[in-house]
């Protein structure tokens, strides 16, 4: 009896640790950063720290150390995840390595990804699931352009939390000024980014300090190890409880007494008595029953895996999506996405791929490729095409409707990839854009009118008679520059000279725009491109009347200049740009602005909180610091003096 009861015991005292362990809270994180800053390593020193590794593998552990030889008679916690020879024989991490761990608080899964530039694919697949991400930089070495990358992909793939942790502080004798030099430079890039919650951490993954407990060496440094970060980092309010998205993955009808939809809830709660939309089909119904394995709920949230049964007989296939009447998702047969390219073979706009998003596939293509973005250092290129490894912005065209949400909104319905009809291979990771957004913003480059028998008006006055009639061949003169670089100053001064010499010019600014015909725009990119488009056509239809216009604009992002040239025409059009140092900018600026922006009160402002892209074709850089004015307006005469044999400027 005494042994029976014992047994018992054990075995609900088992139970109630398994039930325990199921209700701890799932963290997923990723690992990424440089090549050798120590990511391996790091989890390693975690799973051993934990107790997440055996006796027996510690034992294998050690003889491993010792046979490559990479920290001499100690144990290699790297050794641990590089299980591939490969990467054992190099030194680096090649593939997405995952494992589990568990704390008192918490339960994790660790995907460690590779640093190379040319596993990109890797790093973005191990992100995609991602709570969160722990950023490594070598102490000794700072910023590199692949924590750089890394960050940058980290942003795009919506992980909201990470952590940056300057490891192999042991090397720089744990100083903790070159620690808070590295969370400078870091925290100064990152305000380019969406990363909402950004924590820092020293620690020396091969030591131990600061990975699983405070560290002595590092007494300058108050906010606990890097495992107690992990489990105390609020991620609650991740998942989405507000939009119900409930795709619909099998239809289920075991006999002709039932019929029911299964599938897992992406976002949102569902409830029986609910009203619901199918769509695409757009026809309503209630929710009759929730049905589980383990019998009818009342209430189903995000993840729950459920079959449901609808009051009325309508017709609900595998695909379809299950929504609330007032919260629908977005419903379109093209979109704007930004795509990770992963296959070898690069991108073909125009070839049909399979387009798998949530339980629906169907067939689409990429019908352009707005821009390419490099991810070190945050530029925008034109291109036509996508090569291995590199994200762009595209526009996506399906065969059949997609229910989808942006993908910052809802990661659940927002991802999608595509995949070759004929090699199965998948060749991209797509994140949906928010439509609204685009269609405010600066993609009208692309739009065609609206409506079948609009024509163009053609003049009866041809370009060359006006410019006779002038004595002048008309072009657009683009001045771009940071803010507090001067471009509006030296604009009305050419606007001066120019009419002094009898040119009849007009004088556009990207300021005096805002309070007429761009009023209803604000600074993000896509606004500020809206904004030089417009000013793009008011200069065209200027030139078409033999004027000259001089325009004046911020312009941060070469694609969209070149989308000027282009639209404007490359033979009446130049650039010239004031390379003034941010530096410079700032102590002009008289209106508080930058400082501002440096302390996050003000987004997307060119330099400090979002990206400024000199450009690499101006046909004129001017230094308005180091040129007096009277100068700098003399090597704009002296230019347009130069392009007068090509009649550009005549007089």
């Amino acid at each position: 009896m005494h042994a029976a009861a014992t047994g018992a015991s054990s075995a609900a005292a088992g139970l109630d640790l398994l039930a325990d362990h199921a209700n701890k809270e799932l963290l997923r994180f990723i690992t990424c950063g440089s090549v050798d800053d120590g990511k391996s390593t790091l989890i390693g020193r975690l799973l051993l720290e934990t107790g997440a590794v055996y006796d027996d593998q510690i034992a294998t552990l050690q003889k491993d150390s010792e046979r490559h030889g990479t920290t001499g008679a100690d144990i290699d916690p790297a050794l641990l995840l590089d299980g591939l020879e490969d990467e054992r024989q190099q030194g680096i991490t090649i593939d997405v390595a995952y494992r589990y761990f568990a704390t008192t608080r918490r339960k994790f899964i660790i995907a460690d990804t590779p640093g190379h530039e040319q596993f990109t694919r890797n790093m973005a697949t191990g992100a995609s699931t991602a709570e969160l991400a722990v950023i490594l930089v070598d102490a000794s070495k700072g910023l590199r352009p692949q924590t750089k990358r890394h960050a940058f992909i980290v942003s795009l793939l919506g992980i909201k939390h990470v952590i940056l942790a300057v490891n192999k502080m042991d090397l720089v004798d744990y100083d903790e000024s070159v620690f808070h030099t590295i969370c400078l430079d870091f925290r100064h890039f990152a305000a380019r980014l969406d990363i909402p919650e950004l924590r820092f951490v020293p620690l020396s993954a091969l030591k131990g300090d600061n990975v699983a407990r405070p560290s002595a060496n590092t007494a300058w440094y108050a906010d606990g190890s890097l495992l107690h970060l992990l489990e105390n980092i609020y991620i609650g309010a991740e998942a989405n409880v507000h939009d119900l998205r409930f795709p619909v993955q099998w239809v289920n009808r075991p006999d002709s007494s039932f019929r029911g939809f299964s599938g897992t809830i992406a976002s949102g709660t569902l409830r029986v008595g609910d009203e619901i939309v199918v769509l695409p089909s757009k026809k309503r119904s209630r929710i009759r029953r929730i049905v589980t394995r383990d019998g009818d709920l009342a209430e189903a949230a995000v993840a729950e895996s459920i079959t449901v049964t609808l009051d009325d007989e309508i017709d609900v296939a595998r695909g379809d999506m299950l929504v609330c009447p007032g919260n629908r998702p977005h419903i379109c047969r093209d979109a704007d996405a930004m795509l990770v390219w992963m296959s070898e073979e690069p991108l073909m706009p125009g070839k049909s791929y399979w387009v798998k998003h949530t339980t629906r596939r169907t067939s689409g293509e990429i019908q352009l490729v707005r821009y390419t973005i490099d991810v070190n250092t945050l530029q925008r290129s034109q291109a036509t095409t996508l090569r291995l490894n590199e994200i762009g912005r595209c526009r996506l065209a399906t065969r059949d409707p997609v229910m989808f949400d942006a993908y910052r909104r809802n990661r659940a319905t927002g991802a999608f990839i595509l995949v070759d009809r004929v090699t199965h291979e998948t060749v991209a990771a797509g994140m949906f854009l928010d439509p609204s957004d685009s269609s405010s913003s600066g993609e009208h480059w692309d739009d065609q009118p609206a409506g079948l028998r609009l024509q163009r008006a053609v003049s009866r006055v041809s370009g060359e008679e006006r410019a006779r009639h002038y004595g002048q061949a008309p072009f657009t003169l683009l001045i771009t520059g940071l803010s507090g670089s001067g471009k509006t100053t030296l604009a009305l001064d050419l606007e001066q000279r120019l009419f002094w010499a009898g040119r009849k010019c007009v004088l556009l600014d990207g300021q005096t725009m805002r309070f007429g015909i761009s009023r209803d725009l604000g600074f993000s990119a896509d606004e500020r491109s809206e904004n030089l488009r417009r000013a793009a056509e008011i200069a065209k239809m200027l030139n078409d009347a033999g004027l000259i216009c001089l325009a004046a604009f911020v312009a941060p992002h070469d694609d969209v200049r070149q989308r000027m040239r282009d639209l404007i025409g490359a033979d009446r059009f130049l650039h010239v740009h004031l390379s003034t140092p941010l530096d410079v900018c700032r102590q002009r600026d008289a209106t508080g602005r930058y400082d501002a922006a440096a302390r996050g009160e003000i987004a997307s402002f060119p330099g400090i909180t979002s990206a400024y892209e000199p450009p690499t074709t101006a046909d004129l850089e001017v230094s308005t610091h180091d040129l007096p004015p009277d100068q700098a307006v003399q090597a704009v005469l002296d230019l347009l003096q130069t392009k007068g044999d090509r009649d550009i400027c005549r007089g």
